[in-house]
């Protein structure tokens, strides 16, 4: 008995004595397939392509906006108006901004500093207009900040006794 058959079990060379010594047939018209591009054949199928960035996003934490409110909104207001009186004799205050920057993928977003100096203020548009002085934004000339998303100022020209933590 040839090794490696069982009981019962017939030999190849037995039963197919006409075909078990010819060369292995290769087609004319395509080309003999490497070792690698028939296993990529049989590698895992991911029949849910882009659901688990889908898990991962959804999973993924934002924070919902805070509106200031009362002595809050009063305290911003105050500021503001600081700010402006230095524009109009010609200071250009260096602050630190807390924002709130929406998600672009989902509801809510993430609170961010932002530093700069003050260069306009349009209470029409209601937008803060900073020329940053931070390294991450160098290139660009000008940062806009929306008035309804900032949610504390700080700096020497604004703070008052009471701010300081």
């Amino acid at each position: 008995m040839s090794k490696g058959l069982k009981d019962g079990e017939r030999n190849g060379r037995d039963v197919y004595p006409d075909i078990i010594d010819h060369p292995h047939w290769q087609s004319p018209v395509r080309l003999h397939m490497s070792l690698y591009d028939r296993a990529a054949q049989f590698s895992a199928f991911d029949a849910l392509a882009g659901y688990s960035d889908m898990i991962r996003e959804e999973q993924r934490v934002t924070d919902a906006q805070v509106h200031p409110e009362g002595y809050e909104l009063e305290v911003l207001n105050q500021k503001l108006t600081l700010i402006a009186d230095a524009l109009r004799v010609g200071r250009h205050p260096e602050l630190s901004f807390s924002v709130f920057v929406p998600d672009e993928n989902k509801e809510g977003g993430r609170y961010e500093t932002i530093i700069g100096s003050v260069k306009k203020i349009d209470p029409a548009a209601r937008k803060v207009i900073l020329t940053s002085t931070g390294a991450e934004d160098r290139g660009s000339m000008n940062r806009i900040i929306a008035m309804d998303r900032i949610i504390a100022i700080h700096g020497e020209q604004v703070d008052f006794p009471d701010d300081m933590e």
